[in-house]
C-alpha cells in the first residue's frame, strides 16, 4: 500500500511546478471558504474590475491612454450603479410589495379551482383534493413563516447597512483595482517563485475561458431579461418587470433555472387569465424565448466556452453553490472548466514500471 501511494505521489507531485500550483489553489480556496463573507465586497469588486478591464483594453487598442480609459469606464460604471439603485430597484421593490398581498388571493382561487376538479374528472376524488389542499396550505404557511422570520427589523437594518457599505466601498475598490492593476499584480507576483510556468499556463487558459464566460453571461442576463419584459408587457402580464428580472437571473443556473422560473410565470398568468387563449399564447412565447436562448443565444455568446457535459455542470452547481452560495452558482461552469484544465495541464511523471520490455 505504501509503495502504491509513493508511486502515485511521485507520478503527480514530483514536479515543483505542480507543488506550487497545488499550494496556490489550497490558499485560494481556504481564503474564500473561511473569509468569503467578510471579503465579499472585495471579491465582488474584483469580478467587476475584471469585467471592466476588457473595456479598458479595447479603448487602449483604439488609441486611448489607460488612465483616461479607466476614468471614463469607471464613471460609466458608477452611472449604471446609480441607475440600478435609484431607478430599477424601487420599481422592483414596488412590484414585490404589490405581489406579496396577492398571494392570499391566489391561494383562495387555487382552492376554488381544486374543488371543481372532482366534478370535471372522474379519476380525481374529493379526498385527494383535500389532501393536496392541506399539503399546499402547510407549505405556504411554512414559507410565510420563514419569510416573516427572515424579514425582521434586525435583518432589514443589517441589509440596509450592507447596501450602504457596498455603495461606498464597491466603486472605490473597482477604481483602484483598475487604476493600479499592474502595481497590484507585481506586488502579488513578488511572493511567488520566478519559475511559475505551469501556474501561468493554467491562468492564461482560465483567463480566456473565464473572461468570455462572465461577459457572455452578463449579456445573456440582460438580453433574456429585456426580451422577456417586452413580451410580458405586450401581453399585459401583471408584475412583468419582477418576472422578467427573475427570468434574466435564472440563466445563471443552466437547465435548473429555466425550469424553476416557469412556475411563477405560469401561476401569475393562470390566475390573471385562467385557461384562456392569453395564457397559452404567453406560455408559448415564453418557451420560444427559452428555446432561442438555449439554441441560438448561448452558442453565439459562448462558443466553446460552455463545452462541458450537462452532468458536470449540474454537479458543479450543487458543489460550488453549496460552498459559496450565489458566486459559486455563478462561477460553476468556469470552476468546472478550471478543474478540467488542471486535469489536462497537471504534469505527470511516467511510472518506471510501465512500458518496460518483458523477457521473451
Amino acid at each position: 500500500m505504501i509503495e502504491i501511494l509513493k508511486a502515485w505521489y511521485n507520478r503527480y507531485f514530483s514536479d515543483p511546478q505542480a507543488v506550487l500550483l497545488l499550494v496556490l489553489l489550497v490558499i485560494g480556496f481556504t481564503i474564500v471558504l473561511t473569509l468569503g463573507n467578510m471579503l465579499a465586497p472585495v471579491l465582488a469588486a474584483l469580478v467587476i474590475a475584471y469585467l471592466l478591464e476588457a473595456v479598458v483594453q479595447k479603448m487602449k487598442q483604439l488609441g486611448s491612454k489607460r488612465q483616461h480609459a479607466v476614468i471614463l469606464v469607471w464613471f460609466v460604471f458608477v452611472a449604471f450603479l446609480i441607475f440600478m439603485v435609484f431607478g430599477m430597484l424601487p420599481l422592483l421593490s414596488n412590484q414585490v410589495a404589490q405581489f406579496i398581498p396577492e398571494v392570499t388571493d391566489y391561494w383562495t382561487k387555487a382552492q376554488a379551482f381544486l374543488s371543481t376538479l372532482p366534478e370535471q374528472y372522474d379519476f380525481i376524488s374529493s379526498k385527494q383534493v383535500e389532501i393536496i389542499s392541506r399539503d399546499l396550505e402547510q407549505l405556504i404557511g411554512s414559507l410565510g413563516k420563514n419569510i416573516l422570520t427572515s424579514v425582521s427589523i434586525a435583518s432589514i437594518t443589517s441589509g440596509a447597512v450592507t447596501i450602504i457599505v457596498y455603495l461606498i466601498l464597491l466603486p472605490l475598490m473597482v477604481f483602484f483595482f483598475l487604476k493600479d492593476k499592474r502595481l497590484i499584480l507585481n506586488w502579488f507576483a513578488g511572493f511567488l517563485p520566478q519559475d511559475r510556468t505551469l501556474a501561468t499556463q493554467v491562468w492564461a487558459e482560465m483567463d480566456k475561458q473565464l473572461g468570455n464566460y462572465v461577459r457572455g453571461k452578463v449579456w445573456e442576463i440582460l438580453i433574456v431579461g429585456g426580451v422577456s419584459y417586452i413580451v410580458f408587457s405586450i401581453f399585459g402580464l401583471k408584475y412583468a418587470f419582477l418576472l422578467s428580472v427573475i427570468v434574466g437571473l435564472s440563466v445563471i443556473i443552466p437547465y435548473i433555472g429555466a425550469t424553476v422560473v416557469t412556475i411563477p410565470i405560469a401561476v401569475v398568468a393562470f390566475f390573471q387569465w385562467g385557461l384562456e387563449a392569453e395564457f397559452y399564447w404567453l406560455m408559448i412565447a415564453y418557451l420560444i424565448i427559452q428555446a432561442l436562448d438555449g439554441n441560438l443565444l448561448v452558442p453565439w455568446l459562448f462558443g466553446n466556452v460552455v463545452n462541458v457535459h450537462p452532468i458536470a455542470i449540474i454537479i458543479s452547481i450543487l458543489l460550488f453553490g453549496g460552498l459559496w452560495g450565489f458566486w459559486g452558482v455563478f462561477f460553476a461552469i468556469p470552476l468546472a472548466t478550471l478543474v478540467n484544465a488542471l486535469m489536462h495541464a497537471w504534469p505527470r511523471t511516467a511510472d518506471k514500471n510501465i512500458n518496460q520490455p518483458t523477457d521473451a
